[in-house]
């Protein structure tokens, strides 16, 4: 189904509410002020892109979005309940899924068994049973199958996760995420370290998924390209503040935009 396609989906299931909510939320570093009252609304079944320049807060204000951080003032809300500073673990079991820039999968283990262990700790039913075969636990083992085959990872699911190249390693990522079932994806710089003819595809990927299921997605993301292209609205973050937000061709035409980040190039 192409792209265009994919986006009509998501829109006639798109509810206009707000799936994620941040109110005035501040974090400080000393007398650093590195996230500054900022403002975000995220609407249910979007792909909405968090832009800025090197250093602007955006991995400061995801990592108090997902309690990686405590914010030193305001409040987080998903789904309307107030979930700032709620553990990671915890936003998992509520439908959030967190990715992060560096690559985070269990490398000596096979593929499958990677998307396994996220769905038995999403859905912990028999999750504990350590001694017993992965075989008696066909639930979790199908659960896995269908996460991997919605990333394009079907037939891989015996192989190592250290022999992937890098883009299937982010494809992982994706699929692990996926095995919780999550309502809201938070992405960090999924593209990162990715060769340029990969982007694409992974982009592709995650615009199905978000179509397919009807989820938010709040990505970060340096590459100008894909969050014109993908992007249902963008925000600019600037000096820890939101300069600007609206769809991509309101930010292209921005000139405080422009000054600030883009540069004239787009």
């Amino acid at each position: 189904m192409p792209i265009s396609r994919y986006r009509e989906v998501g829109k006639i299931c798109t509810h206009m509410t707000n799936i994620l909510e941040t109110v005035a939320l501040t974090r400080d570093f000393g007398a650093f002020r590195a996230v500054d009252g900022v403002n975000l609304q995220v609407r249910q079944g979007s792909l909405h892109s968090l832009i800025g320049p090197n250093g602007a807060g955006k991995t400061t204000l995801f990592n108090c979005i997902s309690a990686v951080l405590k914010p030193t003032a305001g409040r987080v809300r998903y789904d309307g309940r107030d979930i700032t500073n709620m553990p990671l673990h915890r936003m998992t079991g509520l439908g959030i899924g967190r990715s992060f820039q560096i690559t985070n999968i269990f490398n000596n283990i096979s593929v499958i068994e990677n998307v396994r262990l996220a769905a038995q700790a999403r859905y912990p039913k028999q999750s504990y049973q350590f001694w017993r075969h992965a075989d008696d636990l066909p639930e979790y083992e199908a659960r896995a199958a269908q996460a991997l085959a919605m990333v394009g990872l079907a037939g891989r699911e015996r192989q190592i996760a250290a022999l992937l190249p890098h883009g299937d390693k982010r494809k992982l990522e994706l699929a692990i995420l996926l095995a919780g079932d999550p309502k809201l994806l938070l992405l960090d710089e999924p593209t990162a370290g990715m060769a340029t003819e990969q982007v694409p595809e992974l982009m592709e990927t995650i615009e199905r998924i978000r179509a397919d299921g009807n989820r938010t997605i709040l990505l970060v993301e340096h590459n100008m390209h894909v969050v014109m292209r993908f992007s249902d609205r963008i925000s600019v973050l600037h000096q820890g503040r939101i300069l600007a937000e609206g769809k991509p061709d309101e930010i292209r035409s921005n000139d405080e935009v422009q000054r600030a980040y883009l540069g004239g190039g787009f």
